[in-house]
């Protein structure tokens, strides 16, 4: 079970940081075209992702664990997966109205100036319409993933982002699409990985049955009810970059918000990192969940917390030890002011990362397991009440340093209330 375990969260860790490439290579390719402008812009933005992606995962993790402990238990789940796109689909549909009629109004009700406005409009425009495939995405691979179609997950995952970079190049420059050319690539990168993934729903090796029922509301909140970490998971990243937005707009304008652009963006693949390991071992956790193998769900449990741990180990030495050369693959214009920020901001913010591992992993369990309160206060502390309290408190307090700390406050928060609630 160990080496199924080991295999489980490296295919689902590799498939999540293909996933958070979408974004990292717009910021690279962004700030090569167009500086620490593009860099403020991508950052305005990041929050519309997150909740784009926060609803996804939700429908598609929650339906994938129920579908999961159902299928354990000898439950029907025939209707899970086409429940779960069609929700996709449903709630896709006020991105897709704004996209269409009032990208740039949103731009600027995040914080754009009208420079700002005018470089990133269509760039929105593009994320928005294609907002049913980002969500759908995480549909496709966790299902697949649930079918013990780990590789093909990961392929999917991996395959969009190598798509996603290639054609970033080709957009930007050869067509010279620009920034609307960077949005576009990322758009279709979900199709790539959607399609790859219906190479097992199509296949021999499919387990998953499709069959439509009439839409259930009923339904699919209890699915959303063990999708909750997963939404708050991802919506944390939007919050906290909202917040931070204007916070750090406030303090140090411009330069300040393309510095948190370079800090959210590296954080991007380490938080993937770490939300993968959650995704990976739920398949497993809720499986023995489902026939009643408690010992196994405990071993489980303590493997994926040491393994959290490793994860954390690796994350915080790497930051530590190229803080500088990190920053200046996205400081193409050689700011200083930028580099000192930037600096400053990534080792006071990756403290956290000393503890959210843990933290995700436990809400992550709780979930597996259909404990959906622990869960839902935990990911409710870490993805909104904690960190909003945190950055207006330190802010205050500290300045800039207190912004880029309070993300460590937090999780010591969450972790202190996920004690609270191990027994509840």
């Amino acid at each position: 079970m160990f080496r199924k375990f080991l295999k489980y969260i490296f295919q689902s860790i590799s498939g999540m940081i293909g996933v958070s490439v979408y974004i990292l290579a717009d910021t690279f390719f962004v700030a090569a075209k167009c500086g620490a402008n593009g860099l403020a812009v991508l950052n305005l933005i990041l929050p519309v992702y997150g909740l784009i992606f926060a609803i996804g995962s939700m429908i598609g993790i929650g339906s994938a664990t129920r579908y999961s402990i159902s299928t354990a238990k000898g439950t029907p789940s025939d209707y899970y997966f086409t429940q779960s796109v069609f929700w996709c689909a449903l709630l896709s549909i006020p991105f897709v109205l704004t996209g269409i009629f009032i990208p740039k109004q949103l731009l600027a009700f995040l914080g754009a100036d009208a420079g700002l406005v005018k470089l990133g409009y269509n760039y929105m425009r593009v994320i928005l319409l294609f907002s049913p495939f980002f969500m759908a995405n995480y549909t496709f691979t966790a299902f697949a993933r649930n079918d013990h179609a780990t590789s093909i997950a990961m392929i999917g995952s991996i395959s969009g982002s190598f798509f996603n970079t290639l054609f970033d190049y080709i957009f930007m420059y050869p067509l010279h699409l620009g920034f609307t050319g960077a949005g576009l690539a990322t758009g279709l990168s979900p199709v790539a990985t959607m399609l790859v993934c219906s190479t097992h729903f199509l296949g021999k090796n499919n387990h998953l049955p499709f069959r439509w029922r009439k839409p259930s509301l009923k339904r699919i909140i209890r699915c959303c009810q063990l999708g909750v970490s997963s939404f708050f998971s991802e919506i944390s990243s939007a919050v906290i970059t909202i917040i931070f937005n204007f916070l750090i707009l406030n303090i140090a304008g411009n330069i300040g918000l393309a510095a948190y652009g370079i800090v959210a963006n590296i954080s991007l693949v380490a938080m993937a990192m770490l939300n993968g390991l959650a995704q990976g071992i739920q398949p497993l956790i809720s499986q023995s969940y489902g026939i009643g193998d408690c010992i196994l769900v405990r071993r489980l449990r303590n493997w994926s917390i040491s393994a959290s741990l490793v994860i954390e180990f690796l994350i915080i030495s790497v930051i530590y030890g190229m803080t500088d050369t990190l920053i200046c693959i996205f400081n193409s214009e050689g700011n200083t002011e930028l580099l000192k920020y930037a600096h400053t901001g990534l080792r006071l913010y990756f403290l956290a990362f000393l503890v959210a591992g843990i933290n995700i992993v436990l809400v992550a369990y709780f979930s597996a397991i259909g404990r959906a309160r622990p869960a839902f206060f935990g990911s409710l502390m870490r993805g909104i009440v904690a960190i909003g309290l945190c950055a207006l408190l330190f802010a205050k307090f500290w300045g800039l340093n207190g912004v880029w700390l309070s993300f460590f406050g937090s999780e010591i928060i969450t972790l202190i209330v996920l004690f609270l609630f191990r027994k509840s």
